[in-house]
């Protein structure tokens, strides 16, 4: 007989809702504390950390969390919210509902836990992720700027306006009949200024991460495959930290949400559009990646360099999965276009990638 207690949580920024679920019985004790390590203490020192188990859903509060319950010696499981299961036809949602359900699902072994990063990997990929923001903000700044421009008819002489070095020197001698309207316009340039020098901060720091380990080994391996360069290989392995997790290709292409959807009903099978339920970072990434092996294979230029010092086992395969991606690209981009090609093809560089991370570097399948 399962001897466990099962506690529910349903974390908030200033309470928890909490529901507790004893061996044999199906009646759960309920109950609103405050979100703080002292009141978390008082509810588990009722518990005996051998015959408890904690879970709760990952949200916006992170990982702290997990890491005090942990710490006081209890098992403790973050749960996917995209995979807990939900009844169709129900219509209430509290926070006590959510606890209540998380501890029976929980017993019931219908949940799915993630992996938890300690807290250097959640570092690291935090710095990863918050240069990808600031890459974003730069682009609404640039966004604005030519916006800022056209209402008032102010053209780029030298051709159309895309974004490079000559555009900026045009860009700051640009003055306004309205003194006002050049103090708002120079006040969009610095906003972009400023973004474009965190972002280049932030990249150096994220090169000089990567030359050291843990990272080094693994981002050398990574760039060994065409399209994936430095900041690349530090967002996957950021993102992934333990490829070992992962028991088969299929598996780490699921983990990207790169797999097509599907739904089969008797002799009929449909697939649809990819998932999009995995981890985003890495799949942008492998996205923009997958773009390289629209070209014929080749070892030049950099990835010639990156090769370097590599076994000749590794060159081997980042050259087969040169041949088999862009065999890829162009048979389905023939058939259904450049932008379905490329996702397809990015599907199969994570399953490539997979390979290389856990030495599986065989005939691709």
């Amino acid at each position: 007989m399962n001897q466990i207690t099962h506690i529910g949580l349903d974390v908030h920024k200033d309470s928890i809702a909490v529901a507790v679920l004893r061996p044999d019985t199906t009646e759960v004790d309920e109950r609103v504390i405050p979100n703080t390590p002292e009141a978390i203490r008082r509810l588990l020192g009722r518990h005996d950390p051998l015959l408890t188990t904690v879970c709760y859903e990952a949200g916006p509060s992170g990982y702290d969390t997990h890491r005090l319950v942990s710490g006081l010696g209890f098992p403790c499981d973050v749960i996917a919210p995209s995979l807990i299961p939900r009844r169709s036809g129900s219509r209430v949602k509290t926070d006590r509902i959510d606890a209540r359900n998380l501890a029976r699902l929980h017993r019931a072994g219908e949940l799915t836990s993630v992996r938890v990063p300690t807290a250097a990997e959640e570092a690291v990929r935090d710095l990863i992720r918050v240069r990808e923001e600031v890459k974003c903000d730069r682009r609404i700044a640039r966004q604005r700027i030519r916006s800022f421009l056209l209402r008032y008819g102010k053209r780029y002489p030298a051709g159309p306006d895309r974004w490079s070095q000559r555009f900026e020197v045009w860009a700051r001698s640009v003055t306004f009949e309205e003194p006002l309207a050049t103090e708002a316009f120079r006040n969009l340039l610095g906003a972009y200024f400023v973004r474009d020098v965190q972002l280049a901060e932030m990249g150096r720091r994220i090169e000089e991460l990567a030359a050291e380990e843990p990272f080094a080994t693994g981002v050398a391996r990574l760039s060994a495959l065409r399209g994936i360069g430095v900041l690349s290989a530090m967002t996957i392995l950021a993102e992934t930290c333990d490829f070992a997790r992962f028991g088969d290709a299929k598996s780490y292409m699921g983990f990207t949400g790169l797999t097509p959807s599907e739904h089969s009903s008797g002799a009929s099978r449909h697939q649809g559009s990819i998932t999009k339920t995995g981890n985003r970072h890495v799949r942008r990434v492998l996205v923009e990646s997958a773009w390289a092996y629209r070209h014929a294979p080749a070892v030049r230029g950099k990835l010639k360099e990156r090769l370097e010092g590599q076994g000749p086992e590794i060159a081997a395969y980042s050259w087969a999965a040169q041949v088999r991606l862009n065999g890829v690209f162009r048979r389905i981009s023939a058939r259904k276009g450049a932008h379905t090609a490329v996702v397809a093809t990015a599907r199969e560089l994570s399953g490539f990638i997979w390979g290389l991370m856990t030495d599986n570097l065989g005939p691709a399948r």
